[in-house]
């Protein structure tokens, strides 16, 4: 990701891209629309692709109403709503070099510029955390407007913020074609508060300074709206709502993440092992691998359930007998368990060190947190990038 950016300059002033970033560019948005598009190309989808296009597909459908509680994509109401929700992130990518884009007619075209970095925004939102804060700090110093924010960052007085607000909003109108005075403001949030979080520091709240250290939950799409949609259940548009304000939905934005996870080490898998279990004993041979086991159980570990770090494809027999003896899901075998992970260890290594399938698939860090989080350790936190005789040795540690 970081070659990614270094590779790109975002200098505004050149580009005049107002829609750099917008108001529904948050990570778990960005993390669901670039799912939808890695899904739509994965089930045969063709490039280019338009916004409707992604959110016309089913898995789109399914999701974006389980997830962020929205009205049916195909409820003619909802059109505006949608081009906002999935095309701001859309052009953010594009500005960004994942996607390019071009306008046909009234209509705007997407291509996929760089899949790896689209693959690796869909995994999961820590990934989009980590992408939009590089990304924004990147654009900030190319347009030369990074000094406002950092001065905020390091003092943070009611004088500062207004300073970098005000700096913000004329860079918007001066050099982007945004004229809209109240625009700025609104785009404003969206810039400086995930870098607040990234610093652990105050960021922007209704148009003043926070009284408080902005934190992660703070800045997700997924939130009732208090001003304008106080009265609206989310998955109503605001004209369904005057119809039918009783609709509900459940969130499942947990199992959702789990599941993607899963489909994700599935697909990964069939492409650089041949569907074949990551783990070679009797009860691999011949057969394919169709479970994909929580090393570290979902039910204890619910905070890793999620990192494809944790995940092992096995076949059913090793599932049922090994990792579960007599097939009790409740219950993990510890040798077999230490084994996965020596397995899980050596085929990161492959993926990081040599590139093998998608060099954005594994992420040493997330694995090094999925191992203290199921160790109850912070022994792994502490090592060096790709020391994998470390990482062997210190699971070696859990098991004498």
């Amino acid at each position: 990701m970081k070659q990614f950016l270094e590779e790109h300059t975002y200098d505004i002033r050149k580009t005049g891209n107002g829609r750099w970033i917008d108001q529904k560019c948050t990570m778990d948005e960005l993390c669901f629309v670039a799912d939808c598009v890695v899904n739509y190309l994965d089930e045969g989808g063709c490039e280019p692709f338009k916004s409707p296009n992604i959110w016309h597909a089913e898995y789109s459908i399914k999701n974006v109403m389980e997830l962020f509680s929205k009205p049916d994509p195909t409820d003619k109401t909802t059109i505006d709503e949608y081009n906002k929700f999935f095309r701001q992130p859309l052009k953010m990518l594009s500005a960004a070099g994942v996607l390019s884009e071009r306008k046909v007619g009234s209509e705007i075209q997407f291509r996929v510029e760089n899949r790896d970095i689209l693959n690796y925004l869909s995994l999961n939102e820590r990934n989009c955390m980590d992408f939009l804060c590089s990304y924004i700090e990147k654009t900030l110093k190319d347009s030369g407007i990074w000094d406002y924010f950092a001065s905020f960052f390091d003092e943070q007085t009611k004088e500062r913020y207004q300073e970098v607000k005000q700096a913000f909003h004329e860079f918007c109108i001066k050099y982007t074609p945004i004229n809209n005075s109240a625009e700025p403001g609104r785009i404003f949030a969206k810039v400086i508060n995930p870098l607040a979080v990234k610093y652990k520091k105050k960021g922007s709240e209704r148009g003043h300074i926070s009284s408080k250290i902005i934190t992660l939950d703070k800045i997700k799409y997924n939130q009732p709206n208090t001003i304008r949609d106080k009265d609206k259940e989310k998955n109503v548009s605001r004209q369904q709502a005057k119809l039918d304000p009783n609709t509900t939905t459940v969130n499942a934005s947990y199992n959702y993440q789990v599941t993607k996870a899963m489909n994700r080490l599935r697909k990964y898998n069939d492409k650089v092992n041949a569907s074949r279990s990551e783990v070679t004993d009797k009860f691999s041979i011949g057969s394919v691998a169709t479970h994909m086991h929580h090393i570290f159980p979902k039910s204890s570990f619910p905070s890793i359930a999620d990192y494809v770090e944790n995940l092992i494809a096995l076949t059913s027999a090793q599932h049922m007998q090994e990792a579960h003896p007599n097939g009790n899901t409740q219950v993990i075998d510890k040798d077999f368990q230490y084994l996965c992970l020596i397995c899980k260890t050596e085929n990161i290594r492959r993926n990081l060190m040599y590139g093998l399938g998608s060099s954005n698939f594994y992420s040493f860090d997330n694995f090094m947190t999925v191992l203290d989080t199921g160790f109850n350790s912070t022994f792994f936190v502490g090592l060096s990038q790709n020391d994998y005789n470390s990482v062997i040795s210190g699971i070696e540690m859990n098991y004498k």
